[in-house]
Order: structure tokens, then C-alpha cells, then sequence
């Protein structure tokens, strides 16, 4: 088990077991995001792309996508859609 310094967590934790992303994205969150905080990434991706109607294969998408991740995980947060109702 390897273990790193969660920037989204702020506390030590249970590191990634590979890279999640390609390229220096992937590769910082490799080293500075924990399994953790990348499950909370994941869980509010699915959210962003259902209250959106995103197509994730679309290049417009995927930016989007892309800039809300560095938001949520290094950033000061990804804010959710308007419409946006939790369960």
C-alpha cells in the first residue's frame, strides 16, 4: 500500500494504484490525490455528465470535463448544475 499526502482530503491516505489519467494530470493525481478522494472525483464526474447530458467521447466534453477535474481535486472545487437536486 502506498500512501500520500491528499490535497483534496487534506490528510494522509491510501494512494492510487495507477495512474487514473494520462499525461502531467494524471500523473499529479497519482502523486497527490488518495483512492478516497479520487472516488469522490469519479462520483461527482458521473453527476456532472448526467445533469448535463454530457457525451464523454465528444472533445467538448471531454475538456469540460477535464477543467472541472482540475477544479475538484486542485482547485476550489467543481460547483454542481443548477438544476441539481440530491437524492
Amino acid at each position: 500500500m502506498r500512501t500520500v499526502h491528499c490535497l483534496l482530503l487534506k490528510k494522509d491516505a491510501e494512494g492510487l494504484d495507477y495512474q487514473p489519467y494520462p499525461g502531467e494530470l494524471g500523473r499529479r493525481v497519482y502523486d497527490n490525490i488518495s483512492k478516497e478522494g479520487w472516488q469522490q472525483w469519479v462520483a461527482h464526474q458521473t453527476m456532472l455528465i448526467n445533469e448535463n447530458r454530457l457525451t464523454p467521447i465528444e472533445p467538448k466534453a471531454r475538456a469540460f470535463l477535464v477543467a472541472e477535474m482540475e477544479k475538484f481535486l486542485f482547485g476550489k472545487g467543481s460547483e454542481k448544475p443548477k438544476e441539481f437536486v440530491p437524492k
